[in-house]
């Protein structure tokens, strides 16, 4: 019976940034190097707190990488094909994760640390963040003050339209790393 291959890949600490929010939406993450693109996508929705209901893609230093598709032309790399380790080799290294293009939610990705696997500790796993994730479909990042200001103020004109929409839970300074950490654990 075959045994199964552990995986001594390095470990890629990331630092996930919301371009242009403020104040600024992060999360610090710690991902194995032989992670493929498309499972960085996945870990990013979970991380971030999106829902996977638009399209995504990658962009380092002008390559993209994604999803191909034959309708957008060739200009896409395969996410699947591509491992975490291939794109980014050294601290500072950075690239840019959009995900909706519509409204353009870029988050800038920074490499912290390189560091060796800890024994007992499941990757990938979110050490810490600040602030909730903006709603999906709120209209981008230069939408995002006019819904919290929309949801804060009862005389708004939209209040109580963008509180039916979002419901009364939505709270833009919370996250909870544990709970994250509960679903990646899945």
């Amino acid at each position: 019976m075959p045994t199964k291959k552990t995986d001594d890949s390095l470990i890629y600490q990331l630092k996930v940034t919301l371009k242009g929010s403020k104040p600024p939406i992060w999360r610090r993450i710690q991902v194995r190097g032989s992670t493929t693109l498309a499972k960085c996508h996945m870990i990013l929705q979970i991380v971030m707190g999106w829902t996977d209901s638009h399209l995504h893609q990658f962009d380092v230093g002008g390559v993209y990488y994604g999803t191909p598709d034959s309708d957008w032309g060739e200009d896409i790399k395969n996410e699947r094909r591509v491992k975490l380790e291939q794109i980014v080799s050294a601290v500072k290294d950075r690239f840019v994760y959009e995900y909706d293009f519509g409204d353009s939610w870029e988050h800038q990705i920074v490499v912290e640390k390189i560091l060796a696997p800890e024994p007992g500790v499941h990757y990938p796993i979110c050490l810490t963040g600040k602030r909730a994730c903006p709603p999906e479909d709120v209209g981008g990042i230069w939408s995002y003050p006019e819904f919290l200001e929309a949801i804060r103020n009862p005389e708004h004109p939209e209040h109580e339209e963008m509180l039916e929409w979002i419901g009364d839970g939505f709270d833009p300074q919370a996250f909870d790393p544990e709970a994250v950490n509960r679903v990646l654990k899945r």
